[in-house]
């Protein structure tokens, strides 16, 4: 893996627990946002945009089955070990919208959330 990889949500799913409803991932929703007003970041970042049910094999795959929560930022291998918030068989990656605000910012250059 030579560049960090972003993993989201694919928005519009079903969950069997709330029948007929229909839901987005307000986290992954937000990162897309970013991606929207960050256009460079296409040219920096892989972005993976995977279905809700569980198992997410390509997460799975990447981080372990015990690390599937979204949104995800798995890093490439020059990122600092101070930005992840977790560790799967030496690869390094931020789970949850804060870990990986900062971590988009302090890697690729984008402005910092107003707090």
């Amino acid at each position: 893996m030579q560049r960090d990889t972003l993993v989201i949500l694919k928005p519009d799913f079903a969950d069997p627990a709330y029948p007929d409803l229909r839901f987005y991932c307000w986290h992954c929703a937000l990162i897309e946002g970013v991606l929207a007003s960050f256009p460079e970041l296409r040219n920096q970042i892989d972005v993976l945009r995977v279905e809700w049910p569980r198992p997410r094999y390509e997460v799975v795959e990447l981080i372990g089955s015990e690390n599937q929560s979204l949104p995800v930022l798995i890093f490439a291998e020059d990122a600092d070990e101070e930005l992840a918030t977790g560790i799967y068989r030496g690869r390094r990656f931020a789970e949850g919208k804060d870990a990986i605000l900062k971590a988009l910012s302090r890697r690729h250059s984008i402005p910092f959330p107003h707090p």
